[in-house]
This record gives structure tokens, sequence and C-alpha cells, in this order.
């Protein structure tokens, strides 16, 4: 466990965060902010005054196919989907702000390491190193159809991404130390001796070139990873800074820290990478506030959305089956962790399909931390103390108040309790979220 709590904002650049339909809320401002880069701004400047270490964007570059084998419910419904590139609104946030980090998550399905490396690493440079990749291999039907891509097996997908992050890499480390003269007076820009040029040919990709941007203030970009299968913890070991997991309730976040750092021993990972949990804190001047909001919540949600959006992410069907029934495992090339932490038991029984679906359609599965704002903070520091976890991926779920109402309220009262920073330590994400 750290010295601090840290926190990242977790969004999606689409009509929805992860509470499906919370783009039909009066107070909601997720659909202006698709068309108007101010209202982003203004969200990122709101997190950075209330020293979050970056904002977080997941993607879903394709549409939920999966339930009835048609996309017709996420496009109804607004499920993830216009699908919007986060990376392009990052750019604009980097100008507006001085210290947050921005962090995408870019797929290695569709996009070769070397158009991944530029488009990051640029954006790396520029910001002065506040820039994170979220590496995902690609568990969505719909990216693979949307690229004409032939979808792989799981595990094959991480042997794919082995090679891939053995060329970024490469890139990465291509511009030795000096190699950067930039003399005006000769006209000399570098040392080609000491830029490394990458001769890669492997089974899945061709790569001869050298590095497309120069390295930022921390070197690359701080790698982020949710993988939590067996084979998704083995690739987040060997190049995670910090892991992404999603677990539904305290006990389950406790056996994930114990099984991860038994991992991470195994392999002789020391330190282990950092864990953040994903989180939705609904916020209120009293509990009852706070609880009349989350049911406010689930009477927008349309349920044939949250089962779309269920059946997209675990590569599982749901229509026809007996919603009251519990979920149990199956066998799937979609996110086996997720599918693995949502059918074994939760509060001492079993999880029906009808409750996993509730709870994706409110926050894909993360707890939600329901109450007055000193209620928020107990739980938030609890979790941190009994887990060692590094800290939350937070999920709004009405725009803008729900972020407001953390930094404006719950930070204050965890600044006060000497868990979180009053202050950014640094300039870089790396080392705003004190990684080693």
């Amino acid at each position: 466990m750290g010295k601090h709590i840290h926190l990242i904002s977790f969004q999606i650049n689409s009509p929805m965060n992860h509470t499906v339909n919370s783009w039909s809320h009066p107070s909601d401002n997720r659909l202006a902010a698709m068309g108007d880069l101010k209202l982003w701004i203004d969200m990122a400047r709101t997190l950075e005054r209330g020293l979050f270490d970056a904002l977080f964007f997941a993607d879903t570059p394709g549409v939920f196919d999966r339930y009835q084998d048609r996309m017709d419910e996420a496009i109804r419904y607004g499920v993830c989907w216009p699908t919007m590139d986060p990376v392009t609104l990052l750019g604009a946030v980097a100008g507006a702000t001085e210290r947050l980090g921005l962090a995408a998550t870019v797929s290695t399905g569709p996009h070769h390491p070397y158009s991944v490396v530029r488009q990051l690493s640029t954006l790396d440079y520029m910001s002065g190193g506040r820039v994170g990749w979220n590496i995902v291999t690609g568990h969505l039907r719909g990216e693979h159809r949307a690229y004409g891509l032939t979808e792989l097996p799981h595990d094959e997908r991480y042997d794919r991404a082995e090679e891939y992050m053995e060329i970024c890499y490469a890139l990465w480390n291509s511009v030795g130390e000096g190699a950067i003269l930039a003399d005006k007076a000769s006209g000399v820009f570098a040392d080609p001796a000491k830029v490394a040029r990458i001769r890669h040919q492997g089974q899945y990709f061709n790569c001869d070139t050298v590095a497309p941007a120069l390295p930022s203030p921390q070197g690359r970009p701080v790698l982020f990873q949710a993988g939590s299968s067996g084979r998704g913890q083995l690739f987040a070991m060997k190049h995670a800074d910090v892991v992404f997991a999603i677990q539904p309730n305290l006990p389950g976040m406790k056996k994930f820290m114990d099984d991860f750092r038994a991992t991470a021993a195994s392999l002789g990972r020391t330190p282990a990478p950092g864990v953040t949990f994903g989180v939705q804190p609904i916020v209120g001047g009293t509990e009852e506030e706070a609880r009349k909001k989350l049911d406010s919540l689930i009477e927008t949600m349309h349920f044939d959305g949250a089962l779309a959006r269920l059946s997209g992410t675990m590569g599982v069907d749901f229509s026809g089956m007996d919603l009251d029934q519990p979920l149990v495992e199956m066998q799937t090339q979609g996110s086996q962790g997720l599918m693995k932490a949502f059918s074994n038991i939760v509060d001492d029984k079993p999880l029906t399909l009808r409750d996993v679906a509730i709870r994706w359609g409110l926050s894909v599965g993360m707890p939600q931390i329901v109450g007055s704002p000193e209620q928020v903070a107990d739980q938030l520091e609890t979790i941190w103390r009994e887990t060692g976890c590094h800290g939350y991926n937070v999920t709004p779920h009405i725009m803008p108040s729900s972020i407001e109402d953390i930094v404006d309220q719950v930070v204050p009262i965890l600044q006060k309790r000497g868990v979180y920073p009053t202050e950014y330590p640094g300039k870089t994400l790396r080392e705003n979220s004190e990684l080693a």
C-alpha cells in the first residue's frame, strides 16, 4: 500500500460512460460534450483541481453485436455507440491542462505497433510526459468485424500481444542518450549512430524503421493493463505499470490482491504493479438522497441495453436465457476474467443473470459506493487499507455532477485524513502516480 490513495477518472467517448441510458437524464451533458471540446476541457480542469492522476478512456472500437446476434439494441439505446476516438480528445485536453495524466485504451487488434507508438509517443512528448496506454488485446467481436480481422482465440491474442510489445519497446528505446544534437549552427539535428534501427520479422508483424517520436521526460507512456484471466495476468506482470481490475465487492478484491501478489512473487516481479479497482461512487447529501439517485439510474436504464453491453463484453449471447437462474461460468473467447468474477458467489448467494445484467448496465460490474460524502470517503479508505490497492478507477454516472461531487465533497475529506495528496508530486504521469 502506498502513501496515498490514487484516483483516475474512467471515461468513454460515447453517449454513455458506463451507465446505460445515463445520456437521457435531464442533468447529463454527455450528448452536448460529444460535440463540444469546451465541456470536456472544463471537466478535465475539475479533475486536475481534484488532483486525479489521470483522465482514462476505455474504448470499444466496434459495436456490441452479440445480443440476439445483432447491433440493434446497442444502436437504439446508445450503448457505447457511436464509439468516438479517445486519443483525439486527449490531444485537446493536453493543451488545456498541466499535470493531469492522459490515458487511452488502444487495442493491439487492428493497429500496427508502429502506429500506436507514433500516436501515443507524440502526445506523450508534447504533453511533457503525461500519457498512459491501456493495452487491450481486442475481445469484442464487433471490433474484429469492423476492421475485417479474424477473431483469434483468447490465449493467442496474448501471444500476438507479446510480439507487439517487443516492437513497441524497441521503438521506445531507439533514440539513445545524446542522440539529439539540434545544433542550429551546424544544421545537425541528430547523430544517426545513436538512433537504433529496428529490424523485426516475426510471426505476426514486420517492422523496419527507427523511432517515430522523441522520448518524453517519463521515457515512454505509463502502461496499464486489465487482463484478469490467468493468461492476462501473466501478460500484465510482464508489462504493466498499473493493473486495472473489476471485482464485485471487498471479498472479491481481497482475493484478487492475494492471488495477484502470489503470481507476482512466483514470477519475481518486485515490486508488483499497482492495482486500481473500478468503483462507481454515488454521492448525496445523505445516504437516503444518494440511494434515490441510484434508484433513478435503475429506472432510466433499458434492460435490453444492459444485456447488449453484457453480451458484448462476455462474448456470450444471453438472449433467451432464464434471467432468474444463477449465472454459471461459460467458456468464452471474450473477457474470461470478468466471466469468472461474476459467475461466482457474491454476498453469500450466487448472482442471477438478471442481477449481473443490472450491475453491468449501471457500472459494468464495478461496485457502487452509495452514501454521504463521509460514507463514500470511509468506504474508499477501508477498501484501500484492507486490500493494499494503489487506488481507484472512478466511473461517473451523471456528467459532470458526479465528478464534481467527488472533487468538491469527497476529496477534501480524504485530504484531511492524510490519505490523499494535497498537491501533485511531479509533472509526469509516472511521477504523479508514484510509480517506481
